[in-house]
């Protein structure tokens, strides 16, 4: 059951298998929708130290971040990899200020973000096996046997009720930014 002050906004939940490019393709939007303030691009907080190489978070000890779930200062938190995520609080005010909030998740968390959200659009994105399986290993954080177990997972985020988007980002990053891109404005335009 959303709540009366979330009705106006909507929430887009930016999913899919590590490799599919998600923060590539929320970066390319924030990019583009730059000083349009109706777009909220949310900043993960992450059990992670901040590292060049990883994803732009903000990095919070363990103990610090229990504290702060604890506080009721996170709309959303999930555990993924042995590692804490979370969305701050402050989405809330956004989503019932009428914005469109975007934000990198994990499919655990999408059945509370639609009973939490009166507007919950999961784009899930993806790329063919082979180019996932590049960018791992690009990445150089995994080793051949733990990307071949990541490819074997299957994403299934499928909620009743809840629209979602598919998007493959196999190819140039512009062709599939613009789908991502079109997604966001038309949410923006569709407001409740």
């Amino acid at each position: 059951m959303s709540t009366d002050a979330s009705a106006s906004g909507a929430f887009i939940a930016v999913v899919g298998p590590s490799g599919s490019g998600k923060d590539s393709l929320i970066d390319f939007a924030r990019q583009r929708l730059a000083g349009r303030t109706e777009f909220t691009f949310v900043r993960r907080i992450v059990t992670r130290p901040a590292d060049r190489a990883a994803e732009d978070h903000d990095s919070l000890t363990e103990a610090h971040f229990e504290a702060l779930a604890r506080s009721n200062g996170l709309a959303l938190h999930w555990q993924a990899h042995g590692l804490r995520y979370g969305l701050p609080r402050s989405i809330d005010n956004d989503i019932a200020a009428g914005r469109v909030v975007i934000a990198n998740v994990s499919r655990q968390v999408i059945g509370e973000a639609a009973s939490r959200y009166h507007r919950v659009i999961v784009a899930t994105i993806s790329a063919r096996p082979e180019i996932i399986a590049q960018r791992l290993a690009a990445r150089g954080r995994e080793d051949a046997e733990a990307i071949r177990q990541r490819l074997a997972r299957q994403l299934d985020v499928a909620v009743p009720g809840v629209e979602s988007v598919q998007i493959d980002n196999s190819g140039q990053l512009q062709d599939a930014g613009e789908q991502f891109l079109d997604l966001l404005q038309q949410a923006q335009a569709e407001r409740v």
